[in-house]
């Protein structure tokens, strides 16, 4: 099965999917990903009937109405690396109407669960700060569903890599069940580059050697991780967004550190002056 998926090449201001994962596409059990594009005036509806769902604008701006509530501003956002994110989460059995009030795009994440929670609108100021790493493995982290938020197998964040810096390092993975050292998750990293020419490259390779690729990735282009160590560069110049969807039968962070590069960690530089990228708000 593919390992990156390419966004679809919409024209102009068009409306539509850019890109879309299922857990059949993807060849696993519980993440739904889908980025779409809406036009201005266009109203998006969706419910989750035996999932949850959180919807976090990439750019644009507009008004979401939960369920029969009042519409409440979503946004605005001018691109992922212009301010912290706005998101969404829906619980089973809730639903929502998004209406675009400019060109806008959303990224749909999904699980299945019919967990009994709460629907949740998450502004900037809800989101997380972590700068993450040293020297030139600084990164700037934006939790949107973290291990404490109450959901039930969602857990997203965003991460900021500046120009020719490593991210996801020391190279980790989670594809075992040994809580509370390492949780079995499926991954998606979903790129934009603050460049158009921007790239990058992300190594995937597991601790026996059977698979061990290096992958270029560009603006728009989804990796899926569903084993294995996962570390990423961006090319010097071009600063790295990607939006990190998780989800697993435990809702926790724990990953385990490929043993070979696990001492760094305790040894990071200074962190890199140019974080955070995003100023928190």
């Amino acid at each position: 099965m593919k390992t990156v998926l390419k966004s679809r090449q919409l024209q102009g201001d068009q409306s539509g999917v850019l890109v879309d994962v299922t857990p059949r596409t993807a060849g696993w059990e519980f993440i739904r990903f889908t980025v779409r594009r809406l036009a201005a005036g266009e109203t998006w509806r969706t419910r989750a009937r035996g999932e949850e769902c959180c919807v976090v604008l990439l750019r644009g701006s507009g008004e979401v109405a939960i369920d029969r509530e009042a519409p409440r501003t979503f946004g605005p956002r001018a691109d992922v690396f212009a301010s912290y994110p706005h998101a969404v989460y829906l619980p089973h059995g809730h639903g929502a109407a998004f209406r675009a009030s400019e060109v806008s795009e959303i990224a749909e994440c999904r699980a299945p669960s019919e967990m009994p929670l709460e629907p949740k609108l998450v502004g900037p100021r809800d989101c997380g700060f972590e700068i993450r790493g040293g020297g030139n493995a600084t990164r700037q982290i934006v939790d949107i569903l973290s291990p404490q938020f109450p959901a039930h197998r969602l857990m997203l964040c965003e991460v900021f890599t500046p120009s020719g810096n490593w991210s996801s390092y020391p190279p980790h993975k989670h594809d075992v069940d040994n809580p509370p050292v390492e949780v079995d998750l499926e991954e998606i990293y979903y790129y934009r580059m603050r460049d158009a020419d921007g790239y990058g490259f992300q190594r995937l390779y597991t601790a026996d050697g059977a698979r061990d690729a290096t992958v270029k990735v560009v603006h728009g282009d989804v990796v899926l991780i569903r084993d294995g160590y996962h570390p990423f560069v961006t090319a010097y110049g071009y600063d790295a967004y990607y939006l990190n969807v998780l989800a697993g039968e435990r809702r926790s962070m724990a990953a385990s550190d490929d043993p070979k590069y696990a001492a760094l960690r305790a040894a990071w530089p200074p962190p890199d002056p140019r974080v955070p990228v995003v100023p928190r708000p």
